[in-house]
């Protein structure tokens, strides 16, 4: 192939494909193709922190297909994303490939459309080494942390945990919001409220003596309630004022996210994979081909002078010439650390309406490019303006209190005709929606209908949703554009942190520890301030301003001595204290709330007790620290027996490590749906008959007295002996499996391939030879074969050196 063009995706490289001639060929990388290896630091910190980077196993067939395409003559395209992620995918291809001596042309887009590709392929640049070095910074700054602290983790909290230098911040946040809901102290206020009639109008106290004021309790609501009711209601003033509202800035990344939660109920990862679809323009819309939107990830508002001058055009189109500018709207970035140089996401045609669109997306696509169109519109409209008013309305035996109610009227709607933008708080909201009052006279005196007085208590601050913590990330400078949905994604699998039932995001007890102990012993490493700072020099990096083996050397050697320090001295993480919730009505003995190294519990009894003390987990709705006794009644029910099977074996209901479940002997039953406190006998029994139904239909033949079964799993048929699982041969039909005798078995078992060092695999002779890896003798091989081995360490140490 004469040229080869290397993306990221595969449906990427489709849309490409459309719009270049047979010279070429588009191919994906499928994102990164080398990365640090997993097993060990994968830098040298004694060598400048030399990366020893490898190709990932899950590459290696990408890798292979690629170089098919590729002979010495091939000009080679590298077209990753222009962000620094992309800019070192398109780095790591060239060493990968082993194409320093093919002509590599470096090209970027931020739209897939002909014109922007062909675009590109007329400017060709070459790698960006700053924005590579930026992201081996990154990478090899996120690995020394993780590397470093997780096992210490291990070894202070508990085996398993991880720690990184972004999600652990992040987690700190989200516990810090936690600590200050369960710190806060609800304070009393009433609200008065008057309701008049001819005409219909409510309006809330707002003055006391001419001084804005709330009422603290009962007792000055009453005083209120008889002054009032004593006296007439005078519409004494009516205040008017107009004022004008100007649109939100064009998306970002991290305003998307927001949006898209708040008004399409999206999560910040499934913004992010339906704005890729948009990008990649995987859809089929007569008349249109190529992407629908501009590149996704990015923190800039600017918007091109061929945007703006076709949102002209649309606006004066579809809402008339009054609704456009004479001169484009600009904004500015707030955001700490905007770097990219990229456009906002807009949509690469404004002229393709959402309605245009419709029939060919899914529900998701069309409100994701619904809401980037309108926002991308509105920026371009005039300005709204909006008549506020106030009625102030005077009461009590000496005129003491003010009553108002405001109203909204739009005078001219200007961007609000295409988009207002949402809000988290529901209360704010409401002001923008229009409110209008009925005409009434200044000086009228005004007919109540009901005085009505009500108590309320002030609300404790409200947990982050995800677009909420992305969006304090970004003011705080963590992270970039491209690591908000990963950070929250990881956080949540690494169940630090969950979300509730309205969506609200929640330390577990677990995030909680790892989150006090981190803060206690690497204050500097969790602390806002330093990751912001790391991501400025990250920024300087991308800029050429300072070398990224100095960031490292500035960071590096404290951090390690400080880790080495605390793995000798640093006391194992303290879970909590034991909570007394009372005493069992029945048993009558003390139940506790307590934290063990698996979580939290609560035990009924005490170790000195002539039998042994019941325990029950407490699931992660509840709350060690508030935990009631009747809801430790409720847990401590487990284990129970709900009663016998026809064969008289007593049937069992427990939580276990995986969930719910049945016991009858030996043998377990997971409860899916059912709830095991609440579960009856009747139930249980058609649970199990299910369960033992499926479990038969997937059985395809057994072996009893050898613990061995051939079963049918997710992934096609397989050997299950001894608690272990082996593959079948692929050959073998479902009548060749059923016809099967134990000595076959065991032959296949024996035979089972067995995964070597980078993922090829040999046959398994001897277990001896098996567990001491014996390196097969050298052999003659063509130059063909050769090409095929996996290449010694030492050659690849001396492959990366150079």
């Amino acid at each position: 192939m004469k040229n080869l063009v290397i993306v990221e995706s595969p449906a990427k490289a489709r849309t490409i494909t459309k719009f270049l001639g047979s010279d070429y060929k588009v191919l994906a990388s499928m994102g990164h193709v080398r990365d640090l290896p997993k097993s060990k630091l994968g830098f040298d910190p004694e060598n400048n922190f030399e990366p020893q980077y490898m190709v990932s196993r899950d590459k290696t067939k990408v890798i292979a297909e690629l170089k098919k395409n590729i002979t010495k003559d091939t000009v080679i395209y590298l077209a990753a994303d222009e962000d620094r992620e992309g800019e070192a995918i398109a780095w790591h291809l060239i060493p990968a490939l082993k194409i320093q001596k093919n002509t590599i042309k470096r090209i970027v887009f931020h739209e897939i459309t002909k014109t922007a590709i062909m675009k590109a392929l007329e400017n060709p640049r070459e790698v960006d080494q700053n924005l590579v070095d930026a992201q081996q910074a990154r990478r090899i700054l996120d690995r020394a942390v993780g590397y470093k602290l997780s096992p210490l983790i291990w070894k202070k909290v508990r085996y398993g945990l991880s720690a990184g230098r972004v999600q652990s911040v992040a987690v700190r946040i989200i516990v810090d919001k936690e600590r200050e809901i369960e710190a806060f102290d609800p304070v009393e206020f009433w609200k008065v409220k008057a309701d008049f009639l001819d005409p219909s109008l409510r309006a809330e106290l707002v003055k006391i003596n001419g001084k804005t004021s709330k009422v603290k309790n009962e007792d000055e609501a009453k005083i209120i309630e008889l002054s009032c009711n004593a006296s007439s209601y005078l519409l004494e003033d009516i205040e008017e004022k107009e004022s004008k509202r100007n649109p939100a800035p064009p998306f970002t990344t991290s305003t998307l996210q927001q949006e898209a939660s708040r008004k399409a109920g999206f999560g910040v990862k499934q913004t992010m994979i339906v704005a890729q679809q948009l990008y990649e323009g995987s859809l089929t819309i007569p008349g249109h081909s190529g992407g629908l939107i501009t590149y996704m990830r990015t923190d800039s508002v600017n918007l091109s002078s061929f945007a703006t001058s076709m949102a002209k055009d649309v606006i004066e189109s579809e809402y008339g010439k009054e609704y456009s500018l004479e001169k484009p709207r600009h904004y500015k970035s707030k955001a700490k650390g905007a770097q990219e140089a990229h456009e906002a996401i807009r949509p690469v045609n404004l002229a393709l309406k959402p309605s245009d669109v419709r029939p060919y997306m899914d529900n998701g696509q069309y409100r994701l490019y619904s809401l980037i169109w309108k926002r991308t519109i509105a920026t371009q409209m005039a300005q709204a303006v909006v008549a506020n008013t106030t009625y102030k309305i005077k009461a009590g035996k000496d005129s003491e209190y003010e009553f108002q109610s405001k109203g909204t009227r739009i005078v001219f709607a200007g961007f609000m005709k295409s988009y207002t933008e949402g809000s988290d708080d529901p209360e704010a909201a409401l002001e923008n929606t229009e409110k209008i009052l009925p005409t009434i006279k200044k000086g009228s005196t005004l007919d109540i209908e009901e005085l009505t007085t009500e108590q309320n208590f002030t609300k404790p601050p409200a947990r982050y949703t995800e677009a909420s913590l992305v969006k304090k990330m970004e003011a705080e400078g963590i992270g970039r554009p491209s690591t908000y949905a990963p950070t929250i994604a990881t956080i949540q699998a690494r169940e630090y942190i969950i979300k509730t039932e309205d969506k609200k995001l929640k330390p577990t007890l677990i995030g909680t520890v790892v989150n006090d102990f981190l803060v206690e012993h690497f204050e500097d490493i969790v602390s806002l301030g330093f990751t912001a700072k790391v991501e400025e020099q990250f920024d300087d990096i991308a800029e050429g301003k300072i070398a990224w083996n100095e960031v490292m050397k500035n960071f590096y050697s404290d951090f390690v001595k400080n880790v080495d320090d605390k793995t000798e001295n640093a006391p194992r993480a303290k879970f909590s204290d034991i909570r007394e919730l009372g005493e069992h009505p029945e048993l009558n003995k003390p139940i506790t709330a307590r934290v063990g190294q698996y979580g939290p519990y609560v035990q009924c009894g005490t170790k000195e007790d002539e039998d042994k003390p019941k325990i029950a987990s407490i699931p992660n709705n509840l709350s060690v620290n508030n935990i009631t006794l009747e809801e430790s009644l409720v847990l401590l029910q487990l284990p129970k027996v709900l009663g016998q099977d026809e064969s008289g074996d007593d049937i069992k209901v427990n939580i276990g490590r995986f969930g719910p479940y049945l016991q009858i002997k030996s043998t377990y039953y997971s409860l899916k749906e059912d709830d095991p406190y609440t579960i009856e006998l009747e139930r249980a029994l058609v649970v199990i008959a299910e369960l033992k139904e499926i479990k038969a239909k997937s059985l395809l033949k057994d072996f009893p007295d050898e613990d061995t079964q051939i079963l049918i799993g997710r992934y096609g048929p397989y050997i299950k002996s001894k608690k272990k699982n082996f593959k079948l041969p692929k050959e073998l039909d479902e009548q060749d499996i059923k016809a099967l005798s134990w000595d076959e078995v065991k032959t296949i078992i024996k035979n089972q391939p067995v995964k070597g060092k980078r993922g090829a695999t040999k046959k398994a002779t001897t277990k001896k030879t098996v567990a001491k890896k014996t390196p097969a003798k050298k052999t003659t091989t063509t130059k063909k074969t050769a090409e095929k081995k996996t290449p010694s360490k030492k050659a690849t140490k001396k492959k990366e050196e150079k």
